[in-house]
């Protein structure tokens, strides 16, 4: 039986300092094995169990790392174990073989977006007139496929987002809230148009998938089986549905529980 596993993995498998969610005692907190650095320092972390889970993992199934960044930033990161053959980034936008971008694949999806959704340089031009200086503190386009805002959190005016979710849903568009970004994404870009393609290409007999934000409930509905951390948006939304396993774990030891539970699924007992 071949099984896929499509994993998110910033705060689902991955995680940066302000993530860990360290909440005992410090001579118990686990070992933590760096796997990215951004200008020379060190940015993200997963534990060593969870190191070892994920190179069990890439023996026993085709993993396939799925996420939001673009494909410069993805390669900032060096997991352990084998070098997956498939890759998704950009939220679906690229679908990368052996770490090149599929021309076909991204073909379809732009063709897709133009014409399904409002321009990029709307959202764009609206983010730019209504995000207020005071909380933005940059704004950024994603492989010209959409766009996002770094904010100051704690200023943040929650009814603004609400607003623009709105104004965004009117024009083919999403929004969703992740630490400290504000993302504005075209619906039909999505990790689970993507997931489907490899499944389609590996001949995939099981599916499995894990996320924590509502850019990932699309990738955890498309799946046989999926799986939440106790933290994001996910969960603070209690978003659950079919399939769906709410997982307690909260921060870097969810990361660890994921990953057994992927082993589980991929080696069910007898």
């Amino acid at each position: 039986m071949t099984v896929l596993v499509a994993s998110d993995l910033d705060r689902t498998l991955i995680y940066s300092t302000n993530a860990l969610a360290l909440t005992g005692p410090d001579a118990e907190a686990p070992r933590l094995l760096c796997v990215e650095v951004y200008e020379s320092r060190p940015l993200s972390y997963m534990t060593e169990t969870a190191a070892r889970l994920l190179t069990e993992l890439g023996d026993a199934a085709v993993f396939v790392p799925t996420t939001t960044r673009t494909r410069e930033q993805y390669r900032r990161i060096s997991l352990p174990g084998p070098a997956p053959a498939y890759a998704i980034c950009a939220n679906g936008g690229h679908l990368l073989v052996d770490g090149e971008s599929d021309p076909d694949w991204h073909a379809r999806v732009t063709a897709r977006l133009a014409a399904e959704c409002a321009p990029l340089a709307e959202v764009r031009s609206h983010l730019e007139r209504t995000a207020d200086p005071a909380w933005t503190r940059k704004h950024r386009v994603a492989e010209d496929l959409f766009a996002y805002l770094v904010v100051e959190r704690e200023l943040l005016p929650e009814q603004w987002v609400k607003e623009l979710a709105v104004w965004a849903e009117n024009r083919g568009w999403t929004v969703s809230l992740q630490g400290r970004k504000i993302y504005a994404v075209p619906k039909p870009l999505t990790k689970s148009a993507a997931m489907r393609e490899v499944a389609r290409r590996t001949g995939a007999d099981l599916t499995l998938a894990a996320g924590d934000s509502l850019l990932d409930a699309d990738l955890l509905l498309a799946a046989d089986r999926g799986w939440r951390p106790g933290h994001g948006e996910l969960a603070d939304a209690d978003w659950t549905a079919p399939g769906i396993t709410a997982l307690p774990e909260r921060g870097v030891a969810a990361g660890e529980e994921i990953l057994r539970e992927f082993l589980r699924a991929a080696h069910p007992p007898r």
